[in-house]
C-alpha cells in the first residue's frame, strides 16, 4: 500500500485526540479506534481516486490519435518580414492564433517516441527553427550595462507567452549549423546551457549548411559530427540526435542515406532519431503505419502567401477545419492511443508499443 505522509500525519493527530478523551469521556475506546482507520482509509481513497487518469467523453470530445500534426518551420525573428524572417510581432500573432485554435507544443524526441501528453481535445504541434540564428537567442545591455535577453528574440516571445499561457509548453528545437550558433561567440556556452536547462532542445543542422546532393559518406559523418563535438564540448552529457536537412537536401546515392541517420567522425558517433525535410505539410501520427521518422513534414511559420503559397500554417489550418485533411486530437493520455474505429486500419501496432489502442464509433451528428 502507497504511503501518505499526510494522512499518517492526520491519523497520528485524530489518535491522539481520541487516547486523550478516552480516560475520561469516551464510552467506547475500541469504536473510537475504528473511526480513525476508517478516516484514513476514505482519505487514501480519495487520494488515489484524485491520481486515477480523468475518463472522457468520446462523443464530446472526438479524440483521433491517427490524424497529422503540423510540425512548423521558422528560420530567423527579425524585420521587414521576408520568406525566411517572421516579425516578432508576426511570430506572437502566431502564437496567439496556434493557442486560441486549441493547439499545443511538445517536443520533437516525444512526437516521434509517440510520447504525447497533450491535453484531451488539444492538438499537439512541433516547433522548429533553422540555422541558429542570432535573433533566435539574442543578448543585449541594459541601462545598467547588464547582459539580458532581447525581448524580441524567439526564446524570450516564446518563454513570455508560455508564463501567460503555462498550458502551452516551452517545447522548440534549435536547428544549429557551426558558424557561431545564435552569434555572439562569448555567449555561447550560456545560450547552449540555458536552452537546455529550460526544456528546449538542440537539433543537427550540419556544420556548413551543406547541401547534401553530391556529398559522399566522410562528408556526411564530418558534417553531422563536428555539431555534435560543438555542443558536447558545453553540454557533455546532451544528445544531438535530431537533424533538419539544409535544403531538404538528399545525397543522389540513396545507399548513403544511412549516413544522414547514424555515423561517425573522428571520435565522434552519432544516431538521429528524427530527421526533418524542408516545409510543406502536415505530418502523420507516429502510430501510423507510414509514419517514418527520418522523413518528416514541415508547414512554414507564416500567413503570407507571396512566401508560403498554400503551404503554410495557417492554410493547414482551415484544411484541418474544412476537413480536408484530418488532425490529431488528443486522448490526454499517453499510455492509450484513442482512434475512430474506421482508423484502426492505419495504426502500426509495433509503434504503439505497450500503450493500449481504444477504438469507438462515431455518433451521427
Amino acid at each position: 500500500m502507497r504511503i501518505n505522509k499526510k494522512i499518517i500525519a492526520l491519523a497520528i493527530s485524530a489518535s491522539l485526540v481520541v487516547t486523550g478523551c478516552t480516560s475520561k469521556t469516551s464510552p467506547n475506546p475500541e469504536k473510537e479506534e475504528k473511526e480513525v482507520v476508517k478516516v484514513e482509509k476514505t482519505q487514501e481513497t480519495q487520494e488515489d481516486q484524485k491520481e486515477e487518469k480523468k475518463e472522457i467523453n468520446l462523443q464530446e470530445i472526438k479524440p483521433n490519435e491517427a490524424g497529422q500534426i503540423m510540425v512548423i518551420m521558422y528560420h530567423s525573428i527579425g524585420e521587414p518580414e521576408a520568406e525566411f524572417t517572421r516579425t516578432p510581432e508576426n511570430f506572437r500573432k502566431d502564437l496567439n492564433y496556434l493557442y486560441e485554435k486549441g493547439y499545443r507544443p511538445i517536443s520533437l524526441k516525444d512526437y516521434v517516441s509517440g510520447n504525447i501528453t497533450t491535453e484531451a481535445g488539444f492538438t499537439p504541434i512541433v516547433l522548429t527553427f533553422d540555422d541558429g540564428w542570432q535573433n533566435n537567442f539574442n543578448l543585449i545591455q541594459d541601462e545598467k550595462g547588464e547582459w539580458v535577453i532581447d525581448p524580441d528574440c524567439a526564446v524570450a516571445i516564446l518563454e513570455e507567452f508560455n508564463k501567460k499561457h503555462p498550458d502551452f509548453p516551452l517545447e522548440v528545437t534549435f536547428f544549429v549549423n557551426n558558424n557561431i550558433p545564435f552569434g555572439q561567440k562569448e555567449h555561447l556556452e550560456y545560450k547552449l546551457k540555458y536552452i537546455v536547462e529550460k526544456g528546449m532542445d538542440i537539433g543537427n543542422h550540419t556544420a556548413t549548411h551543406v547541401n547534401y546532393k553530391n556529398t559522399d559518406a566522410q562528408r556526411i559523418q564530418k558534417e553531422l559530427g563536428i555539431i555534435v563535438k560543438l555542443v558536447n564540448q558545453y553540454l557533455p552529457d546532451y544528445e544531438v540526435n535530431t537533424q533538419a536537412l539544409p535544403f531538404g537536401s538528399r545525397p543522389k546515392d540513396k545507399g548513403l542515406y544511412k549516413y544522414l541517420a547514424s555515423g561517425s567522425y573522428e571520435d565522434i558517433t552519432y544516431n538521429n532519431i528524427a530527421i526533418l525535410n524542408v516545409g510543406w505539410d502536415p505530418y502523420k501520427s507516429p502510430y501510423h503505419i507510414k509514419f517514418n521518422p527520418l522523413a518528416i513534414h514541415r508547414v512554414r511559420g507564416s500567413d503570407l502567401q507571396k512566401y508560403v503559397q498554400g503551404v503554410g500554417m495557417y492554410d493547414w489550418m482551415k484544411h484541418f477545419e474544412k476537413g480536408n485533411r484530418v488532425k490529431y486530437v488528443s486522448d490526454g493520455d499517453p499510455d492509450m492511443v484513442t482512434i475512430p474505429e474506421n482508423y484502426k486500419k492505419v495504426i502500426d501496432s509495433q509503434k504503439t508499443g505497450d500503450r493500449k489502442i481504444r477504438t469507438y464509433t462515431l455518433e451521427k451528428q
